[in-house]
């Protein structure tokens, strides 16, 4: 039986005086959550939601919805990768907490403080009701 090992166990038992990033191990889980006031936000309309330090690491992100946002569409990222952390794509169900995390941006340590943006597309938003946006990631 073969045994392997993930990058951060290679890091830290091939080198031992080497430190893995900070955030990658033992580090600090933090969030930031946003509340957003529907309103009929229109299509092309962004709204940030939240603000993730430099060397932070992205571990996944969580909607929640009063209401379904129907037709409308909702993309999370940044600007110029509006779909970075959830792709384009309708929420339905309301009061069902729904997780998010394009496989490509999480895990990874941000170079730089990112400002994280809501993008909606195909339809307005609702005209009443709120939508949540929680960001997990962890720090050292």
């Amino acid at each position: 039986m073969a045994n392997s090992r993930g990058q951060q166990m290679t890091i830290l038992q091939d080198t031992p005086n080497k430190q893995v990033a900070p955030g990658f191990v033992h580090g600090q889980v933090r969030c930031f959550v946003e509340e957003i006031t529907l309103a009929s936000q229109a299509i092309g309309d962004t709204i940030e939601v939240a603000k993730l330090p430099k060397c932070s690491v992205v571990l996944y992100g969580l909607l929640n919805s009063s209401v379904t946002l129907g037709i409308s569409t909702i993309e999370i990222g940044v600007t110029g990768s509006a779909g970075k952390y959830k792709a384009a794509g309708t929420f339905t169900t309301p009061n069902a907490p729904t997780l998010f995390g394009a496989n490509a941006a999480v895990g990874e340590a941000l170079a730089t403080a990112e400002t994280v943006i809501v993008t909606i597309g195909a339809a307005n938003l609702p005209a009443s009701g709120t939508l949540r946006v929680t960001v997990f990631y962890a720090v050292d």
